[in-house]
């Protein structure tokens, strides 16, 4: 099942996508319900879910008509694996991880698909990630590997965008990382049963339509199993909670620094995975002034 968030004035709805257009949950069912608490109702909300997509008098809203919200609006973690793909790695000069390298961002980051990114001030070296998400359905305490994805409501699209000068100011990456709108995230929730092997999906990134990044999560040095146990291991993970699972090569980073042409204002940003979607953002001049 795809779900989304889409605003509807002040309000985010829930929203199910359907070949005949999106069902607005919100006004089906309950104008209380969110992403958040269907996630937390699991199967049970999923079986009511299918039970309102199957109803013969429903009225669908034309998606191209909607405004995207992102697919979680108030995640307890987001959590990023950096460096989890071999050549990306390599591209970007750094030893291959023996073990997952997380870092995090903050809710500030979250952004929609088709929202306009504002660029940061004090920032140029600007950079893209195409990344799958994985969006926590259950409470994860020290798992195993084996059950790890029992725990995974579904997935998503995403791009961990950076700005490298502020990534490698210090050793820690952290505000590089965070900056306003720099999660973007959607337009769907793919249900696990949806997706099908996670672990074998095309994952791609283009620029104003020239590719940069083509892969496979087959080429992820830590699988997605891996990532939730591991991190369950060390944190409390939550319903709703998101990981951005890594990056593959092809950014803009791992060019020679002659080559090296960063983002900028009035680029557009695709990311694209199999079997869940695509996410494009256009990046935009904030219009102040930089301060140093």
């Amino acid at each position: 099942m795809k779900l989304l968030n889409f605003k509807q004035g002040d309000r985010i709805c829930l929203g199910v996508k359907t070949e005949k257009g999106i069902i607005d949950v919100s006004a089906a069912l309950d104008q209380n319900v969110t992403m958040e608490k269907m996630i937390e109702q699991g199967n049970e909300g999923l079986t009511k879910l299918q039970s309102l997509v199957n109803q013969p008098t429903l009225s669908y809203i034309d998606e191209s008509k909607i405004t995207y919200a992102p697919i979680v609006t108030n995640p307890e973690k987001i959590i990023c694996v950096g460096l989890n793909y071999v050549n990306h790695a390599e591209e970007s000069k750094m030893n291959i991880p023996t073990s997952p390298i997380l870092f995090s961002k903050f809710n500030n980051a979250l952004a929609a698909h088709n929202e306009e990114i504002q660029l940061p001030q004090g920032a140029e070296k600007i950079d893209y990630e195409a990344e799958l998400v994985i969006i926590i359905g259950k409470t994860a305490k020290d798992v195993s590997e084996k059950d790890a994805l029992g725990y995974v409501y579904g997935y998503s699209v995403g791009n961990d965008l950076s700005a490298r000068d502020l990534q490698f100011r210090t050793g820690q990456w952290l505000l590089g990382k965070t900056c306003d709108q720099f999660a973007p995230v959607g337009p769907y929730l793919v249900t696990s049963d949806e997706v099908g092997d996670v672990n074998h999906l095309d994952i791609s990134c283009k620029v104003n339509g020239i590719l940069r990044q083509s892969a496979n999560t087959k080429d992820m040095i830590f699988n997605c199993a891996t990532i939730v146990s591991y991190a369950s291991q060390h944190m409390t993970l939550k319903p709703g909670d998101i990981i951005y699972s890594g990056t593959p090569d092809g950014v803009i980073l791992g060019y020679p620094e002659d080559q090296q042409q960063w983002l900028k204002s009035g680029d557009e940003i695709t990311v694209s995975i199999e079997n869940i979607g695509t996410l494009t953002n256009v990046l935009k001049d904030s219009g102040a002034k930089n301060i140093r």
